[in-house]
């Protein structure tokens, strides 16, 4: 099934077998001052983490070590979810060189972030893309449809992210149409001050995708699962953060107009393999707002 939204044609679109049964990770209750039994996001699916960006006075991937090797319009903001964040005013992150833990043996992942990102009513926002040189799609696109409403909603924020299946992509989102049925539409609240989690989950073993937003499942179950499209990464690869091929000098690939930098916020970008469950994702989205 192919989806048309945001002036592109994208292949339309859960919960993971990482947690099959949805259990709480553990009592709060029982743990005095500790969230969802973990006193800090570090702890969450911590063997499966492959790649994170804090943000907190680096632009390094940390556990491979590898900076950018271009970064423009960027700075740091005090105030992020857990010390500093990222501000981009029309800016990006570029990484060239391969991080080792993206590729080819990824096969189920989810992808989490925070952004502060408004609506702009004219072009998406690119949060976070596993790229393939050459391309305008890459492995994995995670982006915002940022066009599809005025700056002045902030009831409407549409998250759409992809995955590369071999020959095309394969996407979910928050659909508003409610294609799952009327009330099954959820958008988290944003705002020029607020820090809201987005997430994307793909779980092999099952094929499905699924979208979350503030520790919720925000994707619709209409397209969620996606038959035999597996995600098929091809390398090398390279990360984008808040842009586009299109973007970087000497790398533009199509005459889009649409594909401009993003200004916002965005802090905390958290890579696994595996597909976490919703109990994880929404540990992670507690432990965020508690600043841990």
């Amino acid at each position: 099934m192919r989806l048309l939204f945001g002036g592109m044609i994208l292949g339309a679109a859960a919960c993971s077998k990482y947690n099959p049964n949805h259990l709480a990770s553990v009592s709060t209750s029982q743990f005095g001052s500790k969230i969802e039994g973990f006193d800090s996001s570090d702890q969450v699916a911590a063997s499966n983490l492959v790649a994170y960006w804090s943000f907190d006075g680096t632009e390094k991937e940390s556990i491979s070590g590898i900076g950018p090797a271009a970064n423009v319009n960027d700075s740091y903001v005090t105030k992020g979810v857990r010390g500093q964040g990222l501000e981009l005013n029309n800016g990006y992150l570029y990484y060239t060189q391969q991080i080792p833990n993206l590729g080819t043996n990824l096969h189920s992942f989810t992808v989490i972030a925070w952004v502060q990102v408004l609506n702009n009513g004219s072009t998406p926002t690119s949060i976070w893309q596993l790229s393939r040189p050459g391309n305008l799609y890459g492995n994995i696109n995670f982006l915002c449809e940022t066009g599809q409403n005025p700056a002045s909603d902030l009831n409407d924020f549409i998250v759409h992210p992809d995955y590369f299946d071999g020959g095309g992509t394969q996407d979910n989102l928050n659909a508003n149409w409610a294609p799952d049925g009327a009330g099954t539409y959820y958008s988290p609240t944003i705002g020029p001050n607020i820090w809201t989690q987005i997430g994307v989950t793909f779980d092999s073993a099952t094929v499905i995708l699924q979208v979350w937003a503030d520790g919720k499942r925000i994707g619709t179950t209409s397209y969620q699962q996606r038959g035999t499209a597996l995600y098929k990464p091809t390398v090398p690869d390279e990360v984008i953060i808040g842009g586009w091929y299109n973007d970087i000098p000497g790398k533009t690939v199509t005459t889009d107009t649409w594909t401009v930098p993003m200004v916002g916020g965005v802090d905390e970008i958290r890579v696994y393999n595996a597909a976490l469950g919703a109990a994880d994702i929404k540990a992670l989205y507690e432990l965020g707002q508690a600043g841990k």
